[in-house]
């Protein structure tokens, strides 16, 4: 007897299309996977058997072949427990799996027969969907998740008895229902606002300027003068993330597993906060079979790296090339994936071990070798990929103590969002662009042109401060976002100084 069941696996961010093939035939009782299974899979022969039999059910008694095809492509993950378990009570019951066809199954089995919650279930969704199925059958508790995809019926099965059951027409099942465009337009508020922060007016300048043009920036302050406080609320002045990007964050978290039945979407700028301890595979990413890291998993959001000189060196490094290019690499012998790794990076340290170098009212306890080992921890090279250096001063009891209402992150959203559609008109022709710190070299060619004022202030900029060529693209950049926000189509001296003074921290604390 024999039965092709279909699924579905992960690899990098999307999903392919997986047939399952199980043949049963005479001989000594045995189970062989073949089709390239790790050892999850291999165990599932184990695990689908006595989930058959505590089901009520019998798997084909003589020799059973279970073939994963593609053959070239290795599978991982308990995910094709249910439809090999399907395959073979087809088998042994010898039932028509004709109508099979139609479908795609993914779960894990207990050994009760119990469904259990598997990852990437979204891009699974999408590549059914894709191939024409009329239904997508996964476990209960990813039903909400799959049912985000438009166009093909997701069931949320409990169990293995129930699956077959429906199959054959024994009872009913109800699709689940999942109204993205109205859950995406109604989980779009944040739990805190700009609103909250006293004074830093110029602190807020200048994340206001980073939002705008999408650029990176570097916070340098005393403990207690509220870095991490600004940090978590840059995402709230960030413009809503479209429909597609959402899309395309979820598929990233529901490959990560991060996903759960009562948070099934990520309808907001997702905002992740590392610790310091963090290796090179848990940022970037990596592993056997590839995951994405926190550079992924910060995708179309924010990556917040606090106490900044106390990362691994290496581990700084190895995020160039995300910075650079938005996306991220991994090569591992199971094949080369490719993350996409657009975000926004705000990173935050101190001054010096002590935290107190330069403050006004506390004494700093560091040396001088103290205070540039710690500052060399951070190479120029990454140094010149953040694109705003900000000083955060202190907070003065006036400001904490003042009645006064502080700027909304409401306000400070709707001018950058004015700014950001002047970008996106300009870059229209250019599906690479969507940001000014994402221009090229002919980019800025067009549109950072500079008037003899602002050359002669840029050079004067690059001499004395001993800057970088990456460096002088960068106060470009800036000074283009710095006017955009002004709404004006010309880069002036006014502009390019306030650029200027975002990488001041090039000759007071580098050098």
């Amino acid at each position: 007897m024999f039965a092709k069941i279909y699924s579905a696996a992960v690899f990098g961010v999307d999903a392919y299309e997986v047939e399952i093939e199980v043949n049963s035939a005479g001989g000594l009782p045995a189970i062989v996977v073949v089709g390239l299974p790790d050892a999850a899979v291999k165990e599932s022969k184990d695990r689908v058997t006595t989930a058959i039999s505590n089901s009520g059910y019998y798997w084909p008694r003589g020799r059973t072949t279970v073939n994963l095809a593609p053959a070239d492509i290795k599978k991982e993950g308990p995910s094709f427990d249910l439809p090999i378990a399907l395959g073979m009570i087809a088998c042994s019951l010898e039932t028509d799996t004709a109508e099979f066809s139609h479908y795609s199954f993914v779960g894990e089995l207990a050994l009760d027969g119990a469904v259990r919650a598997v990852k990437g279930v979204l891009p699974v969704a999408i590549e059914a969907r894709k191939r024409g199925k009329k239904a997508l059958f996964v476990p209960a508790a990813n039903a909400q998740e799959a049912a985000m995809v438009k166009g093909i019926a997701v069931y949320g099965v409990r169990n293995l008895r129930e699956t077959f059951s429906f199959l054959c027409g024994e009872c009913t099942l109800q699709p689940t229902r999942g109204d993205l465009e109205k859950f995406f337009a109604t989980h779009q508020s944040y739990e805190v606002d700009f609103a909250d922060v006293k004074g830093q007016a110029h602190v807020k300048r200048a994340m206001e300027v980073a939002v705008a043009g999408g650029h990176n920036i570097l916070m340098v302050g005393p403990p207690g003068s509220g870095k991490s406080m600004l940090s978590k609320r840059i995402a709230t002045v960030i413009p809503p993330m479209s429909l597609e990007e959402a899309i395309e964050t979820t598929k990233i978290h529901s490959i990560a597993g991060l996903l759960t039945p009562e948070q099934s979407f990520v309808p907001t700028r997702p905002f992740r906060s590392p610790h310091h301890t963090i290796s090179d595979i848990g940022l970037l990413g990596g592993g056997a079979i590839p995951n994405p890291g926190e550079v992924s998993l910060a995708h179309n959001g924010v990556l917040f790296l606090d106490e900044l000189p106390e990362f691994h060196r290496s581990t700084l490094e190895v995020m160039r090339q995300p910075l650079e290019d938005g996306r991220v690499t991994v090569s591992r012998a199971a094949g080369s994936v490719t993350f996409p790794s657009e975000f926004m990076l705000v990173a935050a340290m101190n001054p010096c071990p002590c935290g107190y170098f330069g403050d006004l009212k506390r004494e700093c306890r560091c040396g001088p070798n103290q205070v540039q080992r710690y500052r060399q921890r951070i190479s120029g090279p990454l140094l010149d990929r953040i694109d705003l250096h900000i000083e955060v001063p202190s907070i003065e009891y006036r400001d904490m103590a003042s009645e006064r209402s502080e700027e909304p992150s409401s306000a400070i959203r709707e001018r950058v969002s004015a700014a950001r559609k002047r970008q996106q008109a300009r870059f229209a022709n250019d599906s690479k662009t969507n940001c000014n710190a994402r221009m090229g070299t002919k980019h800025l060619k067009q549109w950072c042109k500079l008037d003899s004022d602002s050359q002669e202030l840029i050079r004067v900029a690059m001499t004395e401060l001993n800057l970088s060529a990456r460096a002088y693209d960068r106060i470009l950049k800036v000074a283009r976002t710095i006017a955009d926000l002004a709404s004006t189509e010309a880069v002036t001296a006014e502009h390019v100084s306030e650029a200027i003074q975002y990488r001041t921290f090039d000759r007071t604390l580098w050098v």
